[in-house]
């Protein structure tokens, strides 16, 4: 069973995702929060798998909550917004969010990005990719601490860094270089733990602040 806390302060909003995800076999909404700093209490209180958070709620933005959350409990954040060109995108990732998903998404994607986070994975939808790594080009140079932080990899774990940067999933990177998936999925956690990262999300920006990956080759 999947936890969810539902961090929201437009009741609408929090009602409707309670509903579709409560109606879900696999996955309880054990908490729902009206404001980031009541969010952050759920999360440190209820420990759930999943925290959809808004990023734009009242006394602790999504932002700030997000941080708190990822740094002090093992759940995901999947930070929720109205518009995929919302200025909190960029600041949401480096806070540790896991993914976005847009509020008007259909019904099916809303129940898939709970999963999906849940079990790991990265939910970045490509407008939401290219406005994060315009983001990136816009800062320039790359960040020192982050490049050396990448050093530590195998050349192996380096080039599967690259291709997760590319958008690919565990299959594709083993397709790429005729390995098991298996295989894959050991880089993956090898490089996830030596670069002290949370999830493929984590990753991905990684790669791009780096230096690994440049914005726009």
């Amino acid at each position: 069973m999947l936890r969810v806390v539902l961090a929201d302060d437009q009741d609408l909003f929090r009602a409707g995702f309670a509903t579709i995800l409560g109606a879900e076999p696999d996955i309880e909404v054990v908490a729902e929060a009206c404001d980031g700093a009541a969010a952050v209490q759920a999360a440190l209180e209820h420990r759930p798998d999943v925290v959809l958070m808004d990023m734009r709620m009242p006394v602790l933005d999504g932002v700030a909550a997000t941080r708190h959350v990822c740094a002090r409990t093992p759940s995901r954040v999947l930070a929720l917004t109205m518009f995929d060109t919302d200025d909190y995108l960029y600041a949401a990732l480096r806070a540790g969010a896991s993914g976005f998903l847009l509020k008007d998404a259909p019904r099916a994607d809303l129940v898939n990005a709970v999963r999906v986070v849940a079990a790991g994975d990265a939910l970045l939808a490509p407008g939401v990719t290219a406005r994060v790594i315009g983001e990136l080009h816009r800062r320039g140079h790359p960040d020192p601490a982050r490049a050396a932080a990448v050093t530590a990899l195998t050349a192996r774990e380096t080039d599967v860094l690259r291709l997760i940067a590319a958008g690919l999933s565990n299959a594709e990177i083993a397709a790429h270089h005729h390995l098991s998936e298996h295989t894959v999925k050991t880089h993956v956690g090898n490089l996830l733990a030596k670069l002290h990262l949370r999830d493929r999300a984590q990753a991905v920006m990684i790669a791009y602040e780096s230096g690994l990956v440049i914005p726009g080759q």
